[in-house]
């Protein structure tokens, strides 16, 4: 495993919080109606993420994920302006604008998505891994999913085939407790996710989602164990959302206290706190930071405001191969 030093708390305490106010600026400008459609927002969760991304070799392996998906692909290395041009339905987005919020694909940091369906993601990922095992490559492919999708059916299947063809694919659900308003204990009878795994003979276990070097660990053992031909793991990433499951959340089925009291467990206050306990930096460095991300996120607002909408004929050439589009009329 890669070290876990003063440097890299410092990068994680940068990176989580920069994710946590590019997307306090997405729901500030979606209020605006500069974003619309749907909006669902990674708060909270960032420990996962940045943990994961630790453990991963960023140069050849993979992730996809569901459509809580817009800072993943920041930290696989997609330039942010272009993130949030996406989100604004701009023509200098991710997908030229015509994906938006639930889908952000960057094939070149091999980032896969952003996938609006539930679950739908899960069987695509085993997929993916099987093309890395039959082209022999030396990749290993993080597959996504909240504790909702758990439900489906298309993730039974995939556990059978990717266990069945022992395949270079680590399963992470990150359990924050509700799938949109239901609570995982109103989905089944019982609450241990993680245990789906053992009917597979999967390697499986529950861990912290709320610390970085917790997550980097387990996953750095799982990525190992798939890299070696070990075959997949199933982890149940315990994390928590601190906004609503969309903007249109209302959130009736919990409490504010309940998030107050969550909220204690922030995992940019646990790596600020880990900082200061080992003095690794001042607090006029931490201030530096605070800085630096608050620049760049007005970058990036700034890079969508000004960028342009799609020409028309974006949306008709990413569906038609023949220019003319003969089933149209031609007078659009």
């Amino acid at each position: 495993m890669k070290k876990i030093t003063k440097q890299t708390y410092l990068d994680w305490y940068e990176n989580m919080l920069f994710w946590r106010k590019f997307e306090d600026k997405l729901a500030q400008v979606y209020i605006n109606q500069k974003v619309r459609g749907f909006l669902h927002l990674y708060n909270g969760q960032e420990a996962v993420l940045a943990g994961a991304l630790h453990a991963m070799d960023l140069s050849k392996d993979r992730m996809i994920t569901a459509y809580r998906n817009h800072v993943q692909p920041i930290g696989m290395g997609v330039d942010p302006k272009k993130v949030m041009a996406e989100l604004y339905g701009k023509g200098t987005g991710t997908s030229q604008g015509l994906g938006g919020s639930m889908h952000i694909f960057a094939k070149e940091q091999r980032f896969y998505g952003g996938h609006g369906i539930v679950g739908g993601q899960i069987p695509l990922g085993a997929g993916i891994a099987f093309a890395d095992k039959y082209f022999d490559r030396d990749s290993v492919t993080l597959t996504f999913m909240g504790d909702g999708a758990t439900r489906q059916g298309s993730l039974h299947e995939t556990f059978n085939l990717a266990m069945l063809w022992n395949l270079p694919v680590v399963f992470c659900v990150e359990n924050n407790g509700y799938a949109m308003g239901t609570s995982v204990a109103r989905t089944a009878n019982h609450t241990d996710i993680y245990k789906l795994g053992l009917g597979y003979e999967m390697p499986c276990r529950p861990i912290d989602g709320m610390k970085p070097d917790v997550v980097a660990k387990e996953l750095d053992e799982a990525i190992s164990r798939a890299r070696k031909g070990g075959g997949p793991t199933f982890l149940e990433i315990r994390t928590y959302r601190y906004r609503g499951h969309s903007m249109s959340d209302a959130q009736h089925y919990r409490t504010k206290e309940e998030v107050a009291k969550m909220q204690e467990q922030d995992p940019i206050l646990y790596v600020l706190h880990k900082i200061y306990e080992n003095k690794w930096a001042t607090e006029k460095e931490i201030e530096a930071i605070d800085d630096k991300v608050k620049d760049l996120v007005a970058e990036c607002e700034q890079f969508a405001e000004d960028s342009p909408f799609p020409e028309k004929n974006v949306m008709y050439d990413v569906v038609y191969e023949q220019k003319d589009y003969p089933f149209l009329p031609h007078k659009l």
